[in-house]
């Protein structure tokens, strides 16, 4: 009975852990009402983003093959979310395609920003997070969430996140 149970039970790779820790994070209700952050489907793309980077960030220059794999898990995620959606087989390609043009873009201005210090870092999240109406308050708060969310993420170990087990800090307003 337990070789069956075993063979049936559903795991999960630790890339797609991680990303559903991502996911969680990006939806914790804080960020869209004491951030200001957009509850749209953009702002929660936007959300998930930051996040990503965030673990991305922590594991710059280690376990490269996980990195890959959290990236591709995203944006598979990313491609069965516009399929439920609706989104035509013709249509998704396209829109995974400028989504990663996006994310990819968003990746480069917070890695540059957090080089250049914190002034830039809001500004970065204002382009990104606030393009319509620019919020400085909500960029710093922000910038402020990121940051903590930095150190809390450099003191849990790489290979720790590359086995599936990452946490965030509950967001403080």
């Amino acid at each position: 009975m337990m070789i069956l149970k075993r063979l049936f039970q559903r795991h999960q790779p630790p890339e797609r852990r991680v990303y559903e820790a991502i996911v969680a994070a990006a939806r914790h209700p804080a960020l869209y009402t004491g951030m200001a952050v957009a509850d749209t489907v953009d702002g929660r793309y936007d959300m998930i983003s930051l996040h990503a980077f965030l673990v991305l960030d922590r594991l710059k220059g280690t376990e490269p093959a996980f990195r890959q794999a959290l990236v591709d898990e995203f944006f598979r995620d990313m491609d069965r979310s516009l399929r439920e959606m609706g989104v035509s087989d013709v249509g998704v390609g396209k829109k995974v395609r400028k989504m990663a043009e996006v994310f990819y873009g968003r990746v480069t201005a917070y890695d540059r920003a957090l080089e250049e210090g914190r002034e830039q870092l809001e500004a970065a999240i204002n382009r990104n997070v606030f393009p319509d109406s620019p919020n400085a308050v909500a960029a710093s708060r922000l910038a402020t969430y990121m940051l903590d969310q930095r150190s809390h993420l450099a003191a849990q170990p790489a290979a720790a996140l590359a086995g599936g087990m990452l946490q965030f800090k509950e967001p403080v307003l």
